[in-house]
């Protein structure tokens, strides 16, 4: 069985840093324990990657925090887990916008042929962990897309147990939830 684990965003800016939020580094020992179970050649991590330019983008000019600036401590992944996707040789997605862009050339070089299971931990819920989901469903449709309750949150408690009934809705296993 094909099965996979992607760490969506789990980086300082979002535990921490420029938009962290309470229990956000409490994810940190459960995820790196996901990756290091997975092991070597079934882990891939996405960093939300942005420039100096990031407030004269779309996304800069709705959410005019900046964050994840490449090269930046805040960009960097987040603890353990940063010590975790490294022991496993994991492959790290640097993506633009919320969802990686699966037809990127330096995307495309890394993404599996084809899976099975693909299972997504990591920040923030109701934004990136979400986006990703649907990308992953639409790149691999007979794949089982799995996100685990446990290892993902948001700053904002009720658009996580939303998103968590959204991603039920389209068929995604949503696992541990409380």
């Amino acid at each position: 069985m094909n099965r996979y684990l992607f760490v969506i965003d789990y980086q300082n800016d979002f535990v921490d840093g420029a938009l962290g939020f309470p229990g956000a580094e409490k994810l940190d020992a459960k995820i790196a324990a996901k990756v290091r179970a997975y092991g070597k050649g079934h882990v891939l991590f996405t960093r939300d990657t942005h420039y100096e330019n990031y407030l004269q983008t779309r996304e800069g000019r709705n959410l005019p925090v900046v964050h994840c600036i490449k090269g930046t401590k805040g960009w960097e992944v987040y603890g353990e887990t940063a010590k975790a996707l490294e022991e496993v040789e994991a492959p790290g997605i640097d993506k633009r916008s919320f969802g990686m862009d699966v037809t990127d050339p330096a995307t495309a070089a890394v993404l599996p042929e084809q899976a099975d299971e693909i299972e997504l931990v990591g920040l923030v819920s109701n934004i990136c962990v979400v986006s990703n989901a649907v990308v992953l469903q639409s790149k691999y449709p007979e794949a089982a897309i799995v996100v685990d309750a446990a290892c993902t949150d948001s700053f904002d408690k009720a658009l996580h147990e939303k998103v968590l009934d959204v991603l039920s809705g389209f068929q995604v296993n949503v696992v541990n939830r409380e």
